[in-house]
Formats: structure tokens, C-alpha cells, sequence
């Protein structure tokens, strides 16, 4: 999974309103990204420009599959032990972006990349989001979800226990991981 992330600020309203004024463009003031291989835009490019394959090879110790598992795929000349991840994904800070311990161990990957890349990208462009009086946009993106069924769906006392945590447990799961959801997250 990739992940760009842009910040862009729109003309104050009292430029909108004087009629003299010249038209304002949009302007992309800040961006973050990580990537397979990156941990920044820069590495990234640097990969991109120097033929850099950050796809890596799967060692078998790390496929944790039965017996029975691992015969049928060495038998299947389609699988392929090969991935593209992410350093330091699993090191998210819930507590910096408010967020509880648990809901943030309910929430997709990718929406935790995005905070962290979002709260980047406003590094990048040397911005206060609390102090700035101009409109602040945001692009979002990511991939339909699959961590709920790949790796939530498999413990189910876990996620019945989010029905005691959080007042209607299933919704808390909707919006941490439905890609719909993800931009809304920035407030």
C-alpha cells in the first residue's frame, strides 16, 4: 500500500470578496509519504530515480503456516512469497493523536499511516493548524479495506469485547477502518 499525502490552502474571504484582487490558485505547501522501502518523499524519489526494487522476499519462518499450508503452496507455482511493507508501521503513537489504545488496535494500517503522514506533511509545510487563519484541504486515499477480515474478523472475542469499550462497537470499527472514513479523521 502507498501513501501521499498534500496539503493545499484556499484564498482567505476577504480576497474571495474584493473584486480587484487577482484570482488565487491552490498551492500544495506540504506533503509526506511512506512507502515500501521509504520512510519519506525523498527516499522515495531517491528509489524511483536509482531502479531501487523494495519488494521483498518472504522468509518461510515468517509465513506462519501449518504443515498442510505450506505443502499445498509449494505446490502452487502461482504463490509467491514476496511483499511490499512498511517500516515502523506498527509503531503508532495513539496517545499523540488522541486516540484510545484500543480503537487504534481496531483501526486499519492505513488510516494510522495517514494520521502520522498527515501530521508530516503539516511539519513539511510549517504549519499550525490551530494557529492558521486560512482554510487548510486535505487529498486522501487508500484501499478498499481488508484488515478487518485479513486480521480482526479471526479474533472474535476480541472484537465482541469492543461492544463493552465503545457504545455501539461496530460503528467504532466502521469509521477506524472504511476507506469513506479516512480523511474525516483530520479535524
Amino acid at each position: 500500500m502507498t501513501h501521499s499525502y498534500s496539503f493545499e490552502t484556499e484564498p482567505d474571504s476577504q480576497s474571495v470578496l474584493n473584486e480587484d484582487a487577482a484570482l488565487e490558485g491552490i498551492a500544495i505547501i506540504g506533503m509526506a509519504g511512506r512507502f515500501p522501502g521509504a520512510a519519506n518523499l525523498d527516499e522515495f524519489w531517491r528509489n524511483l530515480r536509482n531502479g531501487v526494487n523494495s519488494i521483498v522476499e518472504i522468509a518461510d519462518a515468517q509465513l506462519n503456516l501449518s504443515d498442510s499450508d505450506r505443502a499445498v503452496m509449494a505446490g502452487n507455482p502461482n504463490y509467491v512469497k514476496m511483499a511490499a511493507s512498511i517500516k515502523d508501521a506498527d509503531l503508532f503513537d495513539a496517545n499523540f493523536f488522541g486516540i484510545f489504545p484500543k480503537e487504534a488496535q481496531v483501526m486499519d494500517p492505513q488510516h494510522r499511516l495517514f494520521l502520522e503522514c498527515a501530521w508530516q506533511a503539516l511539519e513539511d509545510a510549517g504549519y499550525d493548524p490551530e494557529s492558521y487563519a486560512g482554510a487548510i484541504g486535505v487529498y486522501a486515499g487508500c484501499y478498499m479495506d481488508s484488515y478487518i477480515l485479513s486480521s480482526l474478523a479471526s479474533h472474535p472475542e476480541f472484537l465482541a469485547s469492543l461492544a463493552n469499550t465503545f457504545h455501539g462497537g461496530s460503528l467504532q470499527t466502521e469509521l477506524g477502518n472504511d476507506k469513506d472514513y479516512l480523511a474525516t479523521r483530520l479535524i
